[in-house]
């Protein structure tokens, strides 16, 4: 008697509306990942283990001492290695069949629209407003769905830019003083695990066409309080008479790091 081999999928693929038709989405989609850091590491172990088919890891930070309380793809071995090449090394193990392409590269507005181009679905895990204005500049140019947040202290943000949801209707300029929390400033590590958890999730929906995602809501947690909150996001100039944006304060809170 011939025993089927375990598909470890299996709990995946029995979710209501997600079943055998999300999962064949998932392995034929392709995922790029700007930033490799506190976000970036959860986000590509979970969307590794969920059987995305292509992951594009776009980096060009090597590992540091201070990573490792947050940045769980790595350890003490890996200081100094080159962020991509070691998050691929675990990954490897974790998903041997699946497709992982690192790029050592910092993204900009230069480059952004060659490294994005041909992804089913992009998660903005930088640290910076000029990287994040440059990668929701050219997802929209080639309209591929962004699943963006954002970590500092205790408090962390996640939504999806896609459509009419566009990160500049949120941040219409780069704030003014540097937004590098990684550089200096104070975060929980496992805050980081669960806004990478949750932008992994966008990830997925975008990618295998399940569920609805947070375009146009920016869910923003108090890990001191455990508490989540939603606040509707209307388009900048003319189209936001219609609906409520974000106030000044929780755009502030909003201009964090990883």
């Amino acid at each position: 008697m011939t025993r089927s081999a375990p598909d470890p999928y299996a709990r995946q693929r029995g979710l209501s509306g997600f079943g055998k038709a999300g999962q064949r989405a998932l392995g034929g989609a392709s995922v790029a990942i700007v930033g490799v850091g506190g976000l970036g590491c959860p986000v590509a172990q979970y969307l590794a283990a969920a059987g995305v088919g292509r992951l594009t890891l776009i980096d060009s930070d090597h590992v540091s001492l201070t990573n490792l309380h947050r940045q769980i793809l790595f350890g003490p071995d890996d200081v100094g290695r080159p962020k991509v090449h070691a998050a691929v090394h675990t990954l490897r193990a974790l998903a041997p069949g699946m497709d992982l392409r690192p790029v050592v590269r910092r993204l900009d507005a230069s480059n952004a629209a060659e490294l994005l181009a041909g992804h089913d679905a992009i998660v903005d895990s930088t640290d910076s407003f000029s990287s994040r204005h440059a990668v929701a500049d050219a997802a929209e140019e080639l309209g591929i769905p962004v699943a963006w947040g954002a970590v500092q202290g205790w408090h962390g943000q996640v939504t999806v830019f896609s459509g009419a949801a566009r990160m500049r209707d949120l941040f219409p300029e780069e704030p003014q003083g540097s937004m590098d929390a990684c550089a200096g400033g104070a975060v929980l590590g496992t805050l980081c695990g669960q806004v990478g958890a949750a932008m992994a999730t966008e990830a997925l929906k975008i990618a295998s066409g399940a569920g609805t995602s947070l375009a146009g809501i920016l869910a923003m947690v108090d890990a001191r309080t455990g508490r989540w909150r939603e606040i509707p996001l209307a388009p900048s100039g003319p189209r936001a008479r219609t609906s409520p944006r974000a106030d000044r304060t929780d755009r502030e809170a909003a201009s964090a790091g990883s």
